[in-house]
């Protein structure tokens, strides 16, 4: 090993709590073997050929000297040992070299952390899945649903048959859009009311609910705000601040001291340069995001976006992912039971809208609480193993949980518009599991 990789594990087994047994019987048909998340003495301990693993180190050093990012960091564990934790390049252009501490912008990898939070809410009975929404937030009551535009741009509306329920703001079938771009009708609707800028929850709700669908609800899936209304769902069920909430109830039990809606200023030297895509072949920092003005890092926003706010560790998010691989339990702190954390990662998505491929979602692939599910990994070409289940952020940010082959994957870096065919989230899966020779 490296004296780096002996740095590692030393700092691990320092914070590594003693692992207490199951509060829950573990349900028929989920499988789960708790692992504290400690470094491997080898890779082949883990499974892995290392010179075959080398192959996906070698991918993101030439993806990253290639200048299309400044830097990235990826980690790799199975079974709880961590077999790759590495980081390449430098935190910024012309910056300091990326540290396996730096900070990053997860956007929407928020989302999976605040799916959690509300589904503790619902192991503590405050609400069930089918709930509407407006039985819980009233100012949702009386929606209406966008039919048609008319001659002049302006949307003809209905009203929704009926409210949609908390497994639909899930699953994004609830009818809501985002309004991130300005390429649609319904995205400029959505723009100009702004509720993902509010200056503060109260203010979001009360923009959110103006809102109109952009279908009945249940009928289709579009990628959108909800999750934001789930974590206002969390502020209204708990009594507390979003933030507090996720603080107290996830964040510190699960030692994520680098995770949350702002960054303190004596971590701001730790925090990721941040890019919005290419000018030639120079990288081009981002002043804005999504077109509404960056906001302040080191400033408490108004707003916690449940779908969008939270920085964030390489190794604070593998320790979350690491909860979830569990069965909800990490180091002695019971998050989840582990029948929910089989609830969270199945598909939500309704049997018609799998039929129908709709949003590109199948037998093969659906959507269960605020994470993507892939079932059937020979139809869609991946090497992972049946269930694993995945999300990314706007950033570039992207994550995997593999249940069959007890893998956790976390990769960072810090770039919009990076969504291309040779971007480490793509090539990553194959590249891990080409060399898992010991499965």
């Amino acid at each position: 090993m490296t004296a780096l990789t002996h740095v590692i594990a030393a700092c691990l087994l320092l914070v590594a709590l003693p692992h207490q047994g199951w509060a829950h019987e573990v349900p028929a048909g989920a499988r789960f073997t708790p692992h504290p998340l400690t470094v491997a003495a080898k890779q082949e301990e883990a499974g892995f050929d290392p010179a075959r693993l080398k192959r996906l180190d070698d991918f993101v050093a030439a993806f990253v000297a290639g200048g299309n990012v400044p830097g990235a960091t990826t980690l790799l564990a199975r079974k709880g040992k961590i077999v790759q934790y590495k980081a390449f390049g430098h935190q910024a252009v012309g910056g300091p070299p990326m540290q396996l501490d730096t900070i990053f912008r997860i956007y929407s990898m928020t989302k999976p952390i605040t799916g959690v939070a509300l589904m503790m809410l619902f192991e503590e009975g405050k609400f069930r899945l089918d709930d509407p929404i407006d039985m819980h937030l009233p100012e949702f009551r009386n929606l209406q649903v966008i039919t048609r535009w008319d001659a002049a741009g302006k949307p003809v509306l209905e009203d929704a048959k009926r409210p949609p329920t908390i497994r639909e703001l899930m699953n994004h079938s609830a009818g809501y859009g985002y309004g991130l771009s300005a390429d649609s009708a319904v995205d400029k609707l959505y723009r100009a009311n702004a509720a993902l800028v509010a200056p503060g929850m109260d203010e979001f709700i009360r923009r959110a609910a103006q809102l109109p669908l952009t279908f009945q609800p249940g009928t289709s899936f579009n990628y959108s705000l909800s999750v934001d209304i789930q974590g206002a769902l969390v502020e209204r069920l708990s009594g507390q601040k979003f933030g507090a909430f996720l603080d107290q109830r996830i964040f510190r039990p699960l030692r994520m001291g680098d995770t949350g809606f702002f960054v303190p200023r004596n971590k701001l030297r730790r925090l990721a340069g941040f890019y919005d895509g290419m000018n030639g072949r120079r990288l081009v920092p981002a002043k804005t995001v999504f077109g509404w003005p960056r906001p302040d890092p080191t400033k408490p926003p108004g707003f916690e976006s449940g779908g969008a706010g939270l920085y964030s560790t390489t190794m604070d998010y593998a320790r979350f992912c690491q909860m979830l691989l569990n069965g909800g339990e990490l180091d002695g702190a019971r998050i989840l039971s582990p029948a929910a954390v089989t609830l969270l990662s199945s598909n939500h998505l309704a049997g018609d809208l799998i039929k129908q491929g709709v949003g590109g979602y199948s037998d093969a692939k659906g959507f269960g609480v605020d994470v993507e599910v892939h079932h059937d990994p020979i139809a869609l070409g991946s090497l992972a193993g049946a269930g694993t289940y995945q999300w990314g952020g706007a950033a570039g940010t992207w994550f995997w949980i593999d249940p069959a082959n007890q893998v956790i994957f976390v990769g960072m870096v810090q770039r919009f518009n990076q969504w291309t065919p040779d971007h480490p989230n793509r090539m990553a899966p194959t590249l891990v599991y080409q060399a898992l020779v010991r499965p």
